[in-house]
């Protein structure tokens, strides 16, 4: 069966649970999720679905301010253009590994310049 693009709330599902399965086996980035940020994953991964599913497919019901969040837990821990680095690269990974197309390379292209940007940010608030 060949890959498909995202085009539904359930692509957004697995995209969001088989990188977070990546992630949570990371060596490089799981302490920043499971020991810093002490993240409740039932409740995380909700918002995680909102928050692609808005970038991606429009269902706008994101509630949240994840730059706030990311600054505050570089106060606590260095997070750095390689653990930006780690996130993208599972990133870009997951979506190739499960999907093609317009929407999935879209993605990837937000998910650099959400790095970038907090990356920025990070920076400037120290």
């Amino acid at each position: 069966m060949g890959k498909h693009d995202i085009t539904r709330h359930e692509d957004i599902i697995l995209l969001v649970d088989t990188f977070y399965g990546k992630v949570r086996n990371n060596n490089t980035i799981n302490f920043i999720f499971e020991d810093i940020a002490h993240v409740d994953w039932p409740n995380h991964l909700p918002r995680m679905y909102a928050f692609w599913s808005g970038l991606l497919l429009g269902n706008n019901t994101y509630q949240g301010d994840p730059m706030t969040t990311h600054v505050h837990l570089s106060k606590q821990t260095p997070i750095t253009h390689v653990q930006f680095g780690a996130w993208l690269s599972l990133f870009v990974a997951t979506i190739d590994e499960l999907f093609e197309g317009e929407k999935a390379r879209e993605a990837k292209m937000r998910a650099g310049n959400i790095a970038g940007l907090m990356m920025v940010k990070i920076q400037q608030a120290k």
